[in-house]
């Protein structure tokens, strides 16, 4: 039988010598967030996880889930997350002791035996092997692959986070076309309105043709103002379906428009805690740890690689005396070995890795920066476009006014066709840029909900 102490010691003095690392430990980069928004709004809680049911429309929420069940970079970003995890696994696995078994059976015949029945030998037994990991290289480069894995779970949420955002943008922008679409409808009526009035005093000559062709002017301009929005209101209904993962015809197309949307009021929480809220930061963070412990794991490649070997079990030439301890057998055996010249490949991984982790500091670095920004712009378009949407709806209001007078004095007679044309220009122009900042409005509502990490939730410390 093979002696259990000698290979019970034999493992515990391996894991015991398996305690040392070598290289740099991480350090996360120093960069001070800003202490408050320039924008001067103030704390608040961060969006729930799910924030567009703020919007409160049904129709949204129900296109929230079907692109998550259906969407194709989602899906891809989900294959690689599961590639990210098989690697990990495959990374950690020297670690741990790789053991097999074997069984052989063997029969032979020599000539000197004079051709009588041969010999046959019975073997069975375990190996097992353990590259004892002094200097830490293998945890190094295991721990790397399940950062890799942790980057790779990031960039799952970050690419939800961003289809999240899309179908809302995408949503607000057919139910703004389907409102532009039906203000133009309504501006080419009114416009043969008032055409029909002027063609009725053509005839009984208070009207000059002048008149009626200016009218007419008004009229094809508002007719030709009907295609390229029917063409943008299609087109946004295919990329919807896409980010559905559906073909064009299996989309049924947001009904209703913007003005039914009541947009929900969103304030920024403090500057210090968006580093923990984007996943596209954790993911940069997550990334530049892994460049970090395969900068360690390649300063341990430089130090000798230390293996111990066991092989034990029983040979026979019956059988049934297999396993009876006159035929068991074992060895145990330690090796070492040192680098000494293989052409600078080892300098060479290592400058490599020392590379890659510039590189990952600068992504990370840029990232925590980008994420500040976007949140500042944000802020900044909610601002802006809500002030736009307000004297747009100002706008709107006195130019109404101004056509129903010049409407009830066209009927009366008593206005020229010059003070006409201009009043309906100009409802007509403000109607359509009220509509565009509505939509303005609600997509920047949307931009800040994802420049603040959306719904995603960071991990507990620890």
């Amino acid at each position: 039988m093979i002696n259990r102490k000698i290979l019970l010691s034999g493992w515990v003095f391996a894991l015991i010598l398996s305690g040392c690392s070598v290289g740099p430990d991480y350090q996360r980069p120093e960069i001070d967030p800003p202490k408050t928004w320039q924008s001067g709004v103030a704390p608040a809680d961060w969006p729930g996880l799910t924030w567009w049911h703020d919007f409160r429309a049904e129709e949204l929420d129900r296109l929230m889930d079907a692109a998550h069940d259906g969407n194709s970079d989602l899906a891809i970003a989900v294959a690689r997350l599961k590639q990210a995890d098989a690697q990990a696994l495959i990374a950690g696995a020297p670690l741990l002791p790789s053991v097999g078994a074997t069984a052989t059976v063997e029969r032979t015949r020599q000539p000197a035996s004079g051709f009588k029945e041969g010999t046959k030998l019975f073997s069975a037994g375990l190996a097992a092997s353990y590259e004892l990991d002094f200097w830490g290289g293998l945890r190094d480069q295991a721990e790397a692959a399940r950062l890799t894995a942790a980057a790779s779970a990031f960039d799952r949420e970050t690419a939800e986070l961003t289809l999240q955002s899309a179908v809302a943008g995408s949503y607000f922008s057919l139910l703004s076309l389907n409102e532009r679409v039906k203000l133009a409808e309504d501006n080419l009526r009114a416009a043969l309105s008032v055409l029909e009035a002027y063609r009725a005093r053509y005839e009984v000559g208070t009207a000059s043709a002048l008149d009626l062709a200016q009218q007419e002017n008004i009229v094809a301009t508002q007719r030709a103002a009907l295609p390229p929005l029917l063409e943008q209101q299609r087109r946004g209904r295919d990329a919807l379906a896409v980010l559905l993962g559906k073909t064009p015809d299996q989309l049924t197309p947001p009904a209703g428009d913007l003005q039914a949307v009541k947009l929900p009021a969103v304030m920024a929480g403090l500057p210090s805690g968006l580093l923990q809220r984007r996943p596209d930061v954790q993911s940069a963070e997550a990334k530049l740890q892994s460049a970090n412990q395969t900068v360690k794991a390649s300063v341990a490649a430089l130090f000798p690689s230390i293996t111990l070997t066991a092989q034990g079990g029983g040979a026979s030439k019956s059988l049934s005396d297999l396993f009876k301890p006159a035929g068991a057998f074992y060895a145990l055996i330690g090796g070492a070995a040192q680098p000494i010249f293989r052409g600078g490949a080892l300098e060479g991984g290592q400058r490599l890795a020392e590379g890659q982790y510039e590189e990952q500091a600068a992504a990370y670095r840029k990232a925590v920066v980008s994420a500040f920004a976007d949140v500042e712009d944000a802020l900044a378009a909610i601002e802006q476009e809500g002030a736009r949407e307000e004297a747009d709806k100002a706008v709107v209001e006195t130019a109404q006014r101004a056509y129903d007078i010049a409407q009830a004095q066209l009927y009366s007679g008593t206005i020229d066709i010059l003070t006409v044309l201009n009043t309906q220009r100009a409802l007509f122009q403000a109607k359509d840029e009220l509509a565009q900042a509505r939509l303005s409005h609600a997509q920047s509502v949307v931009g800040l909900f994802k420049a603040l990490g959306g719904g995603w939730e960071s991990p507990p410390e620890g």
